[in-house]
């Protein structure tokens, strides 16, 4: 047999766990109440949880809970507390995103395994290698990464260092999010809905118009128009689907196969799960091809159109025509009697619908869905009643099928294969002592003596088969009795409700003992409840108090340009992040340190920070890392993990900044990142409030001699909400044809932006092609640098990239003048901070929002 990857399932349910387990997953991932990335999921409260994880267990399948949202100063004694109750249930393993939980999990229950949730954005060998020396044991990579980057990453972490053993997962089969996960900020930025707070409202499955205009002195848009396309839903992905190519997925380095699927039904789960282990069984065998059949199924169960993804390099991901279940095409209207309600279709295939199925007939400026009544087959065509007319020619799919539900029901109710029990039968003085083995459980034997006294029977004794017949009866456990030997004397008589009563102890005791030893003993349960009690994770005051100065922050500047870098000197900035745009042609090493040597050469006594990508894909850290030893920039600015790990390893010493792509939340990530960073940007979902508990925090249990680092908050410029691999501007077909040229007079002029009928999102293009979308209005916290000094920032930061010199010159002005009168206080401080902002509101982007910075996220379900 050949080795296979584990198969994860969803299981977002009660029903949807019953389904994985009986369609054979080897392992489930679910979510508690709180914490999970899923909160519109049905989920688990705990005594649900409880009883999910010990039917799993009682089934051989494992249990991953996913703790993957980011996670607030006031939530961390929570955290720590679930952490603990997780482990003392025997969950197999947590799934984490924000480090500082990391850190919880690995201080309080070092033994309960924790994976990387794809939410941690690690996308890079580097970001593997981090994630082993931090204690993970499993590494959900980011969809986008390909199968032959996996691997590479294996091949290249065996010939490193044999102790970064680390398993890798990633995502088969399901949906597609738009943006790199955790780096999505559009739902929250919207409406206050946060996808790292498991409550994202699928901004990316709506309309969307392309437009193209020019940028004025400031860097906004004029003279905006549409791009004419026909697609309308611009950035929905299909859904992924790599089940014809399983047999090479299950050759790869990948140790765990995922399928997507925490918000769909118990029917789903069960279908596709059942496909895929039949599939990889198969493959196992050496007996596998993929099936016509199956691959129908799935697309009945549900989808977006199927793609193979990044994960194979596929390059229809996007699904921009349609956003929801289209179903399979079925054939098409031949004619259509609006009087009489008929409809007649000409089938393209076998698959005919039958009554209670779901059809969608969709026609240019038309779609419409029915339930199918009293289908007729007449004349080679199929009669159907309509609620409306529909135009001849409108395609036909069939979006619910009644035969895959009752199919899906047959997996659900049937039987996994069962732990077999040999029993030994005497009798003691008329008592009976049942000894069961479990060979499976390396023959670990239980024994079990009745409660009762068998007495001589005066007419009718029980029978040899009478008593295995009721000891036999397992039916609703995950037991079979196997080989039963007896010593039975012959002439005893017992009730068979008492029999009965033992056969139920000896499963409940076997039982036990089968869960005990998933479980950890109480000893350590009740060790890392005393370490939790050490812990000072009491929520830091949200107003000054002896951790929590009152300080006048420094002001830093982010700039993609000579232009944006000049201006933000002339204004006076000290600090300048330079991001800059180097091109994709083959010299693009050479200019990016010549730029760097530009920039440094206008910078003069400025500090300058070499900002990296948000996303460092191989290419582009084996073409920086060559440039990291002769670099002339002051410092490093990364917004990932693998980022950092590989600038420590080319320079052990470097300055490390940190962008807030790392998803700041609390001070354990804090103290988590410290060292190497001098410096972290904090989440800009964070409230005054929250970030004033996390600066207290962090600096009341700063370790000496180190210090912790300096802690930043992004006040002006438009929020960055998505990151993705699509080449939004180039659906233009102007713009697909400079895709290969450079691009960077183009882009001094082109303005880009998603107009959602409402609002216009920016769109900016990086030296990768990669579409980054930014929040339609501009954040801007001028009028609230009162509350910054007094929750103790070391520093705000200016985003002017994509912007102009005249822009970046002008808020730097005006962002220090705001700090120098903030510093000196006084009655009319209010209104001339409200006189600075007047200033800027010209200036800005899709005009001012303060964002997060009061009222903080939406974090109950509406």
């Amino acid at each position: 047999m050949r080795r296979i990857p584990e198969l994860l399932a969803p299981a977002g349910s009660p029903e949807a766990l019953r389904a994985a387990v009986a369609a054979g997953a080897d392992a489930v991932y679910l979510s508690g109440k709180r914490f999970g990335a899923r909160k519109f999921a049905a989920n688990f409260d705990e005594a649900a949880l409880k009883d999910a994880i010990d039917f799993a267990h009682l089934r051989g399948v494992k249990v991953y809970v996913t703790v993957n949202t980011l996670v607030r100063e006031d939530e961390l004694a929570d955290v720590a507390c679930y952490l603990i109750r997780l482990y003392e249930m025997g969950a197999d393993a947590v799934l984490v995103q924000d480090l500082g939980a990391a850190c919880l999990a690995r201080g309080l229950v070092p033994e309960l395994e924790l994976h990387a949730s794809t939410q941690a954005t690690i996308h890079n060998r580097e970001g593997v290698a981090w994630a082993a020396k931090n204690g993970f044991r499993r590494v959900v990579l980011a969809r986008e990464v390909t199968l032959e980057e996996i691997c590479k990453m294996k091949h290249e972490r065996k010939n490193e260092t044999a102790n970064l053993q680390v398993g890798l997962e990633a995502f088969v089969h399901g949906a597609l999010c738009y943006s790199y996960s955790g780096q999505c900020l559009l739902s929250s930025a919207i409406g206050g809905r946060s996808g790292n707070r498991g409550m994202c409202a699928q901004p990316c499955r709506k309309p969307y118009i392309l437009q193209k205009g020019e940028k004025d002195d400031y860097g906004r848009p004029r003279g905006l128009e549409a791009v004419p396309l026909k697609e309308k839903f611009l950035i929905s992905t299909r859904d992924l689907s790599v089940y014809r190519h399983l047999d090479k997925i299950a050759r790869s380095p990948l140790d765990s196969l995922k399928i997507e699927g925490r918000m769909k039904s118990a029917e789903y789960v069960a279908i596709v799960v059942g496909i895929y282990r039949k599939a990889l069984d198969a493959i196992a065998r050496g007996s596998w091809s993929p099936s016509a059949g199956d691959e129908r199924d799935l697309a009945l169960a549900f989808n977006r159109d199927f793609t193979d993804g990044y994960l194979l390099e596929a390059k229809d991901v996007m699904g921009r025509q349609m956003s929801d279940n289209r179903g399979v095409l079925i054939g098409s209207v031949t004619a259509s009697d609006g009087q009489r309600g008929e409809a007649a279709v000409r089938l393209s295939g076998t698959l005919c619908p039958e009554q209670g199925d779901g059809l969608v007939f969709i026609a240019p400026g038309q779609e419409m869905g029915l339930v199918v009544q009293k289908p007729l087959m007449r004349d080679g065509l199929l009669r159907l009643r309509t609620p409306e007319r529909v135009r001849p020619g409108a395609k036909v799919y069939l979006t619910g099928c009644a035969a895959l539900g009752r199919r899906s029901q047959e997996i659900i109710s049937s039987t996994r294969a069962q732990i077999p029990i040999d029993l030994k039968i005497t009798w003691e003085d008329g008592t009976p002592v049942i000894e069961g083995r479990l060979e499976t459980q390396k023959g670990a034997r239980i024994i079990v003596r009745a409660g009762f006294k068998m007495e001589k029977a005066k007419s009718r004794p029980v029978t040899a088969q009478q008593i295995a017949s009721q000891l036999g009866r397992t039916g609703g456990t995950p037991f079979v009795i196997g080989e039963v030997q007896m010593d039975y004397p012959g002439d005893l008589f017992a009730p068979l409700g008492a029999l009965n009563q033992l056969r139920r102890d000896l499963l409940a005791k076997a039982e036990e003992m089968l869960l005990s030893a998933r479980r950890p003993d109480q000893a350590k349960v009740a060790s890392a409840r005393e370490k939790l009690e050490q812990m000072d994770l009491n929520a830091a005051p949200t107003v000054p108090d002896g951790h929590n100065q009152v300080r006048t922050p420094t002001l830093a500047v982010y700039a993609d340009s000579r232009e944006t870098v000049q201006g933000a000197v002339d204004g006076g900035c000290k600090r300048i992040y330079f991001e800059p745009n180097a091109g994709r042609d083959s010299f693009r090493s050479g200019v990016l340190s010549e730029m760097l040597k530009k920039a440094k050469a206008i910078c003069k006594d400025a500090e300058l920070i070499w900002k990296w990508p948000r996303i460092t894909r191989a290419d582009f850290l084996e073409l920086a890392r060559p440039l990291l030893a002769n670099h002339a920039a002051d410092g490093i600015m990364v917004e990932n993990v693998g980022a950092a790990e590989a600038v420590l390893s080319a320079i052990p010493g470097a300055r490390i900044y940190g962008g807030s792509g790392l998803n700041v939340w609390n001070h354990l990530t804090v103290q988590s990142l410290s060292p190497p960073f001098l410096l972290l940007t904090l989440s800009p979902e964070l409230s005054a409030n929250q970030m004033a508990g996390a600066i207290a925090s962090s600096r009341r249990i700063a370790a000496t001699p180190t210090p912790a680092p300096r802690l930043e908050l992004m006040v002006q410029g438009n929020l960055e909400v998505m990151v993705t691999e699509d080449c939004v501007p180039c659906l233009d077909r102007e713009k697909a044809r400079e895709k290969n040229k450079e691009k960077e007079k183009a882009a001094a002029s082109v303005f880009w932006g998603l107009q959602d009928f409402r609002r216009t999102f920016p769109l900016r293009l990086d030296d990768d092609m990669r579409t980054h979308i930014f929040n339609s209005a501009e954040t801007c916290l001028l009028d609230y640098m009162p509350r910054i000094f007094e929750i103790g920032l070391d520093g705000v930061a200016v985003d002017a990239r994509g912007r102009t010199e005249r822009y970046a010159r002008e808020m730097t002005e005006i962002y220090l003048q705001a700090i120098r009168l903030t510093e000196r206080g006084g009655g009319s401080l209010n209104e001339e901070l409200r006189a600075l902002t007047e200033r800027i509101r010209p200036m800005a982007l899709g005009g001012i929002t303060s964002g997060h910075f009061i009222k903080g996220l939406k974090d109950e379900i509406t």
